[in-house]
């Protein structure tokens, strides 16, 4: 049978807590009316959730090579040229652009949703280690990201208690990790958002080659963030997923003898 307390250590044969809880007070009692909270290993999720960030850049650099032939093709047809060739590049074009659309909203999607479920396997993890520790409610490990206004900063300050709850005793990890993640996030968020809503006005080929410029700037962006926040992301949840499963291993701390 599991411990009662860490739900991560087996018990001993005769009780319910595991030897390391029962020679110690921590990890802590949860407040009154909190959601219970148990230890669940988030490393097949971190993993995943890596994955999914390298081949988001990947189909990022698909989505800037395909801008590129629509910028050419648009070119030139705005310069006057109609012939099949044109006009048979300009079909793969937007072949090609739809097709890399669709992908960064599919691999944008999964990346989304394995990343939260991996964030909200984390944040209970955290409450088994710290139940006080926490300035947003569980909920909004999901909410936070939805909710306009609040959606520019919750999510961070949910990781950044979850960050600061799994880390070692006695120490205190940095944030700069946490906060280099969240700026890449809010540039590619705010950039491609505002160049894309130009880019949809565009109507005649002069106006979709001056738009493809603009998209071809905000897919660049993308490219160069994802693939930086693919590398930090990625060390992100890597490094916090291994915190939890380190401390998890270690148990709760056995005060020193006096």
């Amino acid at each position: 049978m599991l411990c009662t307390r860490c739900h991560h250590f087996e018990a001993a044969p005769d009780g319910v807590l595991c030897s390391q809880c029962a020679a110690a007070p921590a990890f802590q009692a949860p407040p009154a009316g909190a959601p219970k909270a148990w230890l669940r290993s988030p490393v097949g999720l971190g993993r995943a959730t890596a994955t999914l960030l390298a081949v988001t850049a990947a189909v990022d650099a698909f989505a800037v090579g395909a801008d590129f032939l629509e910028y050419d093709v648009t070119g030139d047809l705005a310069g006057g040229a109609f012939g099949d060739a044109v006009l048979d590049r300009a079909d793969l074009a937007d072949t090609l652009t739809a097709v890399a659309a669709s992908a960064q909203a599919a691999v944008l999607l999964a990346c989304a949703v394995v990343f939260v479920i991996w964030l909200w396997r984390v944040r209970v993890n955290a409450e088994v280690f710290a139940p006080d520790g926490h300035r947003k409610a569980r909920g909004w490990v999901i909410a936070g990201w939805v909710v306009p206004f609040v959606s520019v900063w919750y999510p961070r300050r949910v990781v950044l208690d979850v960050w600061d709850a799994s880390s070692p005793e006695g120490q205190r990890e940095g944030h700069a990790l946490v906060n280099v993640w969240w700026t890449l996030w809010l540039l590619t968020n705010v950039v491609g958002r505002f160049l894309a809503g130009m880019a949809g006005e565009a109507d005649s080929p002069q106006e979709i080659h001056d738009a493809m410029a603009q998209m071809m700037f905000a897919d660049g962006v993308d490219l160069v963030a994802a693939l930086v926040a693919a590398l930090v992301a990625a060390a992100l949840v890597l490094r916090l997923t291994r915190m939890q499963d380190e401390k998890a291993r270690r148990g709760p701390a056995v005060p020193a003898a006096v």
